[in-house]
This record gives structure tokens, C-alpha cells and sequence, in this order.
């Protein structure tokens, strides 16, 4: 019997990539400019992670004005954000040892898709992923509540050539629920935008702290060894 390659999703900022304050200011500097309240350091943590819209309703941004906010968002976000982002120590050399260990890397986030490939490009880190998906751009309309990340993770397994254990990596409760949903197991780093007890309380499958225990994790689901039975087992090879 073939042994089909394990899939490994990733989330994006908070997992591969350390934001460094650039969602945060950004979202701040956005506010400003529009006029509109500032929350506190403490609110503006919690918006990163969530759809960009979702974030900026949860900061109080009237529904009429969300374009306008996201669009200053956006641009100051290119104009210096992506570049004052950081890639996490470590990232690069675990994602070059997956792929030598045989495994299917790819990633999925909540940024727009083109978004997340330049800053991938930006990085240094897009030639590791067979697939980036994302958002299908800034449309500020509420998503289905009930579906959050799903649909995004739908698309990264859809898109994948045949594989066999899969996982998503991610650091908020929006990765694990996501991950729950599909019957795969979920992966939290504690090293991205999570509260205390947030991973767990979403049902991730493991919590780590640093990137050998990521790798040792990955390495035990990839060959069928599941951590926990909270996330469900691995999808079925596609």
C-alpha cells in the first residue's frame, strides 16, 4: 500500500509570521484617520486573527464606513506593514525539514489571498506551500457566523493532490474550530494572539510552545499517531 503524504495547513500571521504591531497600528492608524475611537492596546490584540470586517465591527466601526476603513487599512498595511512583519525564528528551517520528511504544505488564512502571497514572497517563504488560500478579497459583508475559517480550509483540502493525515496549524480559536469542524486535527502555537485557555477551549488536539514541539507533534499525527481525541482524527486521503 502507497503511504500517502501527510497535509499540513498553516495559518498566517501569528503562526509563520509575526505581525510586529503592523495589524495592530494599522488598524489604530485607520481609525485615526477616519476619525473614529481608538480602542485600548488590550481590544486591539484580540482583533488580529478574525476576518478584517469582523475585526473592525468588534472595534465599533459603523457598517456604512467599513469600506472606507479597510481601504485605509490596506494601504498603509502595504505601504509599510508587510515589511515590518517578521517571519518567527525557526519558521523557515521546520518548514524545509517537512518538506524533506516527504509532507504537503500549504497555507490558510483570513488575509485576502493576493495579500497573503506577497507577503509570503515577501518573506522568503512561498516556495514551501503548494497552495496559499485566503479570503476571496475585502468584501466588508458579515460572514456566515456559523462557518468562520471553514470555508477556507475546505478550499486548501480541495485543492490538494491526494494526501493522507492532515492537520491545521494556527494560533487562534478560529484555526481550531475551523479544524474541529472538518475532523481534523488542530495544532495551537502559543507563540502567536491566543488568550489564555483559548486554544484549548477551542479544541485543539495540542498546544505548543516552541518549534521542536510543533515538529515532534506533526511528525507523530503525520504517521497516524493522533495527540488528542478532542479534534477528531485525520481526514480520509482525499
Amino acid at each position: 500500500m502507497t503511504h500517502l503524504p501527510a497535509l499540513v495547513l498553516f495559518d498566517l500571521d501569528g503562526t509563520l509570521v509575526d505581525p510586529a504591531g503592523a495589524i495592530t497600528s494599522g488598524i489604530a492608524g485607520a481609525l485615526e484617520c477616519a476619525g473614529l475611537p481608538v480602542p485600548s492596546e488590550d481590544m486591539l490584540g484580540t482583533l488580529v486573527g478574525p476576518p478584517l470586517g469582523d475585526s473592525l465591527r468588534g472595534a465599533g466601526v459603523p457598517e456604512d464606513r467599513l469600506g472606507e476603513v479597510i481601504a485605509l487599512y490596506r494601504a498603509g498595511y502595504r505601504a509599510h506593514g508587510m515589511a515590518a512583519s517578521r517571519v518567527y525564528p525557526g519558521i523557515a528551517e521546520l518548514l524545509e525539514r517537512l518538506l524533506a520528511a516527504g509532507m504537503t504544505l500549504a497555507v490558510a488564512t483570513q488575509k485576502p489571498t493576493g495579500l497573503a502571497r506577497e507577503l509570503l514572497r515577501l518573506k522568503g517563504l512561498d516556495t514551501f506551500f503548494e497552495g496559499i488560500h485566503g479570503a476571496d478579497g475585502d468584501d466588508p459583508a458579515p460572514d456566515d457566523p456559523g462557518l468562520g475559517k471553514v470555508p477556507i480550509l475546505q478550499a486548501a483540502l480541495e485543492a490538494a493532490d491526494e494526501f493522507g493525515p492532515v492537520m491545521m496549524v494556527g494560533d487562534r480559536l478560529y484555526d481550531m474550530a475551523a479544524a474541529r469542524h472538518l475532523g481534523i486535527p488542530g495544532i495551537g502555537v502559543s507563540w502567536g494572539f491566543a488568550a489564555d485557555g483559548e486554544l484549548e477551549a477551542a479544541g485543539a488536539s495540542a498546544v505548543v510552545h516552541s518549534m521542536p514541539e510543533l515538529e515532534a507533534v506533526i511528525g507523530r499525527l503525520a504517521v497516524g499517531q493522533p495527540e488528542a481525541a478532542s479534534a477528531g482524527g485525520p481526514v480520509p486521503a482525499a
